[in-house]
């Protein structure tokens, strides 16, 4: 159980280990069902997802494919939200062909930058480069142009 933004949340996995011809699923070795209970104030919400995954039961026991789960909600926060937020990827009109991947991988890289510059958030090294694009580009091609 855990507390956090005025609401408790709780959370539990159950396990069951199949093999790839039962469910018709390449590398498939548990199947596992999650469910989330949420309550604020009075209200309580209740969530169940079902899950595959190819770690067999002897490396991966339900309570480690609850951590995982929660894990994954950590790369949605860090990544995808704040490319969405940051960058508006979602407003981004390109869909077509290998457009979309490359502008996600220039984002990407514009957040490991920053990250590894010391920006406190990607906002604030994405102002500061907005101001200084030759710095930028220097940053990028250190070494190889004059």
């Amino acid at each position: 159980m855990e507390k956090g933004h005025g609401r408790i949340e709780e959370r539990t996995l159950e396990a069951l280990e199949v093999t790839p011809e039962e469910l018709s699923w390449p590398g498939a070795r548990q199947v596992c069902r999650l469910t989330r209970s949420r309550t604020k104030g009075e209200k309580t919400s209740i969530e169940t997802v079902f899950l595959v995954t190819s770690l067999p039961k002897d490396r991966a026991q339900p309570e480690d494919l609850l951590q995982l789960s929660r894990a994954h909600w950590g790369i949605e926060n860090r990544l995808h939200c704040v490319r969405d937020i940051t960058f508006r990827e979602d407003e981004c009109r390109a869909r077509t062909g290998a457009i979309p991947q490359l502008l996600a991988a220039f984002r990407n890289t514009a957040l490991t930058c920053y990250r590894r510059l010391g920006f406190p958030s990607a906002v604030e090294g994405l102002e500061h480069f907005s101001e200084k694009r030759t710095q930028a580009i220097r940053l990028l091609f250190k070494g190889r142009i004059k």
